[in-house]
């Protein structure tokens, strides 16, 4: 794995150069199809009004491989309320409604309540903040996040003492998402972390992608990215947060527990009871491209490890 740096950088190693220089019209033609939010001014000052962040800079823990095509992470995702099939949510979260939102916080905090994402973003300078992180299933890719820290958010909250995990929730509307209509998992969606991990500052509330606002089949307005971990822990479309003392329910682990534990590293050494962990493949390389082996903690050992000292995490997956 290559070292991080944090220098500032050009838009074009970002991305592509003729896709920075025509930016504006892609953003154009995306809101037409419904693929970013066209009212993103909703987003606050924190946004840009025509959906893109202009020059970016690349920030701790970014890394230093070329992130994958725009279409790549935009066209083959994991997003169950809008179809079991990688190309569904790109097909049909054009009817996903990002505008108004709020984000409902409750439990062991002193400052709960429902907030607007004017209110969750004002605070933040985002046009500053590129993460380029792996993201890894069973296949991996390079996705250049913009978005801030989740723990920036977490405390302005005021977390109690008593608050030892935080839990997440997606949005649960059957008229705007269609696979809800099907039993796939218990909804809504739910995912959780323990405090320690959600403070860490490799943990983002992420609201674009590529330097443009996020497309709905990625989780708009609002997803968690934690990039030491298998994608599912990555939730999307956030409308609760809940503070809690005990160890919170997460959809995957409710469904197969005996598949996915709650801590759901990146670990190439504990298969899962159906296939190896330990070898993935870029995905955008081609089907026969070989694979290649899958680093603990998804190459972020050196920044989160000490998250886990003493826990067994073969136990713990």
């Amino acid at each position: 794995m290559a070292r991080r740096r944090t220098e500032r950088i050009k838009p074009s190693e970002i991305t592509s150069e003729s896709a920075f220089f025509n930016r504006r019209e892609v953003v154009r033609s995306a809101v037409a199809l419904g693929l970013l939010p066209a009212a993103s001014k909703a987003l606050g000052a924190a946004m840009p009004p025509d959906g893109d962040f202009g020059e970016l800079a690349k920030w701790p823990g970014s890394v230093e491989e070329e992130p994958n095509a725009f279409e790549d992470i935009t066209t083959y995702n994991n997003f169950y309320e809008f179809g079991t099939g990688k190309g569904d949510p790109a097909r049909n979260a054009h009817t996903l409604e990002t505008s108004p939102w709020s984000v409902e916080v409750t439990g062991e905090a002193e400052k709960t309540g429902t907030y607007t994402l004017e209110d969750i973003l004002k605070p933040h300078t985002l046009e500053d903040r590129v993460y380029r992180f792996r993201c890894v299933e069973a296949w991996s890719m390079i996705v250049p996040w913009v978005g801030f820290p989740l723990g920036d958010l977490l405390k302005r909250f005021a977390p109690l003492a008593g608050a030892r995990y935080v839990q997440f929730f997606t949005l649960n509307d059957p008229s705007q998402m269609p696979g809800l209509r099907y039993p796939v998992l218990e909804w809504p969606y739910r995912e959780g972390l323990t405090m320690a991990e959600a403070m860490h500052p490799l943990t983002l509330l992420t609201v674009g992608v590529y330097g443009k606002v996020l497309p709905n089949q990625n989780g708009a307005p609002l997803r968690l990215i934690v990039p030491w971990k298998y994608g599912f822990k990555s939730i999307k479309s956030i409308v609760r947060i809940h503070f809690t003392e005990t160890q919170p329910k997460c959809s995957w682990n409710m469904a197969a527990p005996q598949e996915y534990g709650f801590y759901s590293n990146v670990n190439p050494n504990v298969d899962h009871p159906r296939w190896s962990q330990a070898t993935e493949r870029r995905l955008g390389a081609g089907l026969f491209s070989p694979r290649v082996p899958t680093l603990m903690f998804n190459g972020y050992a050196d920044e989160v490890a000490d998250l886990y000292r003493g826990l067994d995490l073969v136990k713990n997956y």
